[in-house]
């Protein structure tokens, strides 16, 4: 049988577990002109910033 995935942040200091919430994987499409394929950016994103992330090209 699989394990479960814990998805919980395990840390004894409880203020950083709180901080480490605010950030977010972020995984946007890019399109080659080169070749017309999609390849994948992946960056970890503040959650106040993701907006300003996806909007530039």
């Amino acid at each position: 049988m699989a394990k479960a995935a814990k998805t919980a942040i395990k840390t004894k200091d409880a203020r950083a577990a709180a901080e480490a919430k605010n950030w977010t994987k972020v995984i946007r499409a890019v399109r080659s002109q080169k070749t017309g394929a999609y390849t994948f950016k992946e960056a970890i994103i503040h959650k106040d910033k993701i907006r300003q992330y996806l909007a530039q090209k």
